[in-house]
């Protein structure tokens, strides 16, 4: 029998395939870096080769797709911030260190070692994203269509873990569709303060 929960994964791809375009646009189009994190773009691109790694490993082939894309977009949108702004060293270290648990986590403790570390690993990927945005006082550079696709897809995440039992799939749910609720929120404020300010500007 089919069960249509079956499919979630192709429509979380839908979500996921696209997610870093409107971003990447939209910093091409105004070269506006405002409130985006360099950080968040980085963990985003190394954490999805290791979800990539997950998903093969539980045989969840359709899933392969959005971490792929994700991958290769999150990069392309690191590489663009470090272009117009010189990343720092500082957060360089920790990313590196980060990347290296995932590495070692998989080669000494196999499937189990690098799904726990999995668990924890969207949560340490978005928080440079809201950190920033929410520090930043005009954070005109963010895109609302990414976080909109994040939220879709993360929602999808949320509901095939629950249906398939997986923790890490849960947990990656639960904190996606959190961070990109609170991220829309911010991008929505944000937006609601620079109205009369343009209206002003082109009254003048």
């Amino acid at each position: 029998m089919i069960n249509a929960l079956d499919y979630v994964p192709i429509a979380a791809t839908t979500f996921a395939v696209p997610q870093f375009l409107p971003q990447i646009l939209k910093l091409l189009a105004t070269r506006d870096t405002a409130g985006i994190s360099w950080a968040w773009a980085t963990l985003t691109s190394l954490n999805n080769p290791a979800w990539i790694a997950y998903f093969a490993l539980e045989h969840y082939w359709t899933a392969l797709v959005p971490s792929c894309s994700a991958a290769v977009l999150a990069g392309t949108l690191a590489i663009l911030l470090s272009v117009k702004d010189r990343p720092r060293l500082r957060p360089s270290v920790p990313i590196a260190a980060w990347a290296a648990m995932l590495v070692a986590a998989y080669l000494i403790l196999g499937r189990a070692g690098l799904g726990a570390l999995l668990t924890a690993a969207f949560g340490v990927q978005v928080a440079p994203s809201i950190w920033t945005a929410y520090r930043t006082e005009r954070p005109t550079g963010i895109s609302a269509g990414t976080w909109l696709l994040i939220l879709g897809e993360l929602s999808c995440w949320l509901t095939f873990g629950l249906y398939k039992s997986d923790p890490r799939l849960i947990t990656l749910g639960l904190t996606g569709v959190t961070a990109s609720t609170l991220m829309l929120a911010r991008i929505h404020r944000t937006s609601r303060q620079e109205r009369p300010r343009q209206q002003r500007t082109a009254a003048a």
